[in-house]
């Protein structure tokens, strides 16, 4: 039986790692993270139950060992469902770990068949296995990398079909009640795949954990925070590669957007009037401009949207909505009411350039807007062909004003 011992506790060790490890996450706001917690801590406590057969109860060592790891089981397809955002269904997952229970109890106190009882167990981890495979598959994110998903529905389905195999083996075997059973080589080795089930499948979930804070993490440094605008740096940084690929048939146009007398509406209602007209500004441009248009906070009260495959005479037709829905627009909370307004200046290109040329433009048709007497849009005149130079000075250009 030391075989069986040092399998048992081997994995116990590496539960309790794992545990220590997902202890250590908790915080991080991933969901599942306490389901899995708890999958783990059940195992430990399983492998104990296991291990202390003979020196406690067989109820203690065989029903509720086995209960616990089935319970187990469970906990680990619900933190799957609640990171990929579905329903773990409890009732189910119950319902089959009572089943099994049920089973643990006939067989042994009813008819004594440890040969049934591993067949029995061998049926609900197959079931698990085998949802959890479908559950990755069916059910990963779209946006993200396939790949640890794949590798998590393999090795389901590689536990699963091992499962059939290790309860195919036992029912066929004598239906005797001796452990001596377990100590035969292809147990033993069915056994140590068993019990690599858990610590594999903890290691996968750890890799989910890692890419979802990793992907917070990035989301955070693209985007700002209060608005949900891209950041400054990541505004820049598409709207390089968009203006890479500017031509006369696919013109690009640049909005620079102020928001009026900003620091008065902070020291007439209050900072959180100012951050709630700032994110109630940014959801009205979210809902005006197109899917393929980017918007970016690009500091304190300024934003600029790009607008790719658009002309001047088109950036013209948004920026006068924008700014006559701003005009309209009441931000109320319990500040009160507030009303404001926008200038916007205007700058289009028809030939590859760097973003800082066309935001000097931009923004000198924004400086004449505001300069004209705010709530305006100034457009700064394209030449007829530009061609990329970061490097030049830029002289005023002609403009022309809508109101």
């Amino acid at each position: 039986m030391l075989p069986v011992a040092t399998i048992l506790s081997t994995t116990g060790l590496f539960s309790l790692i794992m545990l220590l490890v997902l202890a250590s996450l908790m915080r991080s706001g991933v969901p599942g993270v306490r389901e899995w917690f708890m999958a783990n801590l059940l195992v430990v406590v399983a492998v104990l139950l296991l291990g202390l057969r003979g020196l406690v109860s067989d109820f203690l060592s065989i029903v509720a060992a086995n209960t616990l790891l089935a319970l187990a089981g469970s906990f680990y397809y619900a933190g799957c469902a609640c990171f990929l955002h579905r329903k773990p269904y409890w009732p189910h997952l119950l319902s089959g770990v009572a089943a099994l229970c049920g089973a643990m109890i006939f067989w042994r106190y009813r008819v004594d068949d440890i040969t049934i009882r591993v067949f029995a167990s061998s049926i609900f981890n197959t079931i698990m296995c085998g949802a959890l495979g479908i559950l990755l598959l069916r059910h990963r994110p779209r946006q993200d990398r396939p790949h640890r998903y794949m590798l998590g529905a393999a090795l389901a389905g590689l536990f699963a079909a091992l499962q059939i195999v290790r309860g195919a083996v036992f029912l066929h075997m004598p239906s005797i009640a001796s452990l001596a059973i377990l100590g035969t080589p292809l147990n033993l080795a069915l056994l140590t795949v068993n019990a690599m089930t858990m610590p594999a499948l903890t290691m996968l979930a750890v890799m989910m954990i890692h890419n979802a804070m990793m992907s917070k993490l990035k989301d955070a440094i693209n985007h700002d925070h209060l608005t949900g605008c891209l950041s400054r740096k990541r505004f820049e940084m598409m709207a390089a590669d968009t203006l890479r690929q500017a031509s006369a048939a696919q013109p690009v146009s640049l909005l620079l957007i102020d928001l009026d007398h900003f620091k008065l509406i902070n020291d007439t209602w209050g900072h959180a009037a100012g951050d709630e007209v700032l994110r109630s500004f940014a959801g009205m441009v979210v809902a005006l401009i197109r899917p393929g248009d980017m918007l970016g906070r690009l500091g304190g009260e300024e934003f600029g949207v790009l607008l790719p495959q658009a002309p001047p005479s088109e950036a013209m037709v948004v920026a006068e909505r924008l700014r006559q829905m701003a005009q309209d627009h009441a931000v109320s909370g319990s500040f009160g009411t507030c009303r404001y307004s926008i200038s916007i200046g205007i700058a289009g290109t028809n030939a590859p350039q760097s973003i800082d040329h066309l935001s000097a433009r931009a923004d000198h048709a924004l400086y004449e807007a505001k300069n004209n007497g705010r709530n305006q849009i100034v457009v700064a005149q394209m030449p007829a062909l530009e061609m990329p130079d970061a490097s030049s000075e830029l002289a005023p250009e002609p403009a022309y004003l809508i109101h």
